[in-house]
């Protein structure tokens, strides 16, 4: 009997500079993934709802909705993975584009190619944390830490009994911490364990999701309850008080 293959992972480009967009669907394709276009925010809200992609690569600055508020209202029904497209390097855009729920961004001007590297490092990262977290965690068991309770199986995580909504991104920081406890993460480790070995670019990333799990958490620098800073090193997890 001849194997099916397994469905290609779909991609969504929504950029209002439309040769650009062709350009970086054209890269995705070659890697195999089905790919739709979407030319403003409201054309690519529309098309994240009737495609269901696994990623999208969203320009920051669209016509009709920028792509802040498209990926906030992504972030209302869809898991995917996204990638925020940004002309300007200033740091607020970067902290607004992820605090809505982007996983990782990418500044104009950039190479396609290493877009398209990046993408399938996002699209291979379920099945590594899978089994990276079975190593770590063999058992059904969650993870409690005081309050904090994380659910490795389901991807769940509550404080007390309270459900804390984590992006992909956020729970998968959250999760590597909390397979070893007793670890302090370099941002390089946690890179590692979450976007993978061929991840490359602002390894600040980091600080900005470990913020949002922190503020999701109820959270703070200064209290540490959850998530501890190792000033100098890194990060661990908390004592959970």
């Amino acid at each position: 009997m001849t194997a099916v293959p397994p469905p290609a992972r779909r991609a969504l480009v929504v950029d209002d500079e439309q040769d650009l967009a062709r350009l970086v669907a054209g890269y995705l394709e070659r890697d195999g993934l089905e790919v739709h276009q979407a030319f403003d925010g409201p054309g690519g809200l529309e098309a994240a709802r009737a495609v269901d992609p696994d990623v999208i690569v969203l320009d920051l600055g669209l016509p009709g909705l920028d792509g802040i508020e498209v990926c906030r209202q992504v972030r209302t029904f869809s898991d995917c993975y996204i990638v925020m497209l940004t002309a300007r390097a200033e740091e607020v855009d970067t902290l607004v584009g992820l605090s809505v729920g982007a996983d990782d961004y990418v500044t104009k001007p950039f190479s396609p190619r290493e877009l398209a590297a990046r993408v399938g490092v996002l699209l291979r990262r379920p099945r590594r944390i899978a089994q990276a977290v079975r190593a770590a965690e063999p058992g059904p068991e969650p993870v409690t830490v005081g309050r904090l309770r994380i659910d490795l199986e389901g991807r769940e995580v509550h404080v007390d009994a309270d459900p804390v909504l984590l992006t992909r991104t956020e729970f998968d920081i959250l999760a590597a911490l909390a397979s070893r406890p007793r670890a302090v993460f370099t941002r390089r480790a946690l890179i590692e364990a979450v976007w993978g070995e061929g991840w490359v670019g602002d390894e600040h990333l980091v600080d900005v999701h470990v913020l949002h799990v922190r503020q999701k958490l109820g959270d703070t620098a200064a209290e540490q309850r959850f998530v501890r800073t190792v000033r100098g090193v890194g990060y661990r997890i908390g004592l959970g008080t």
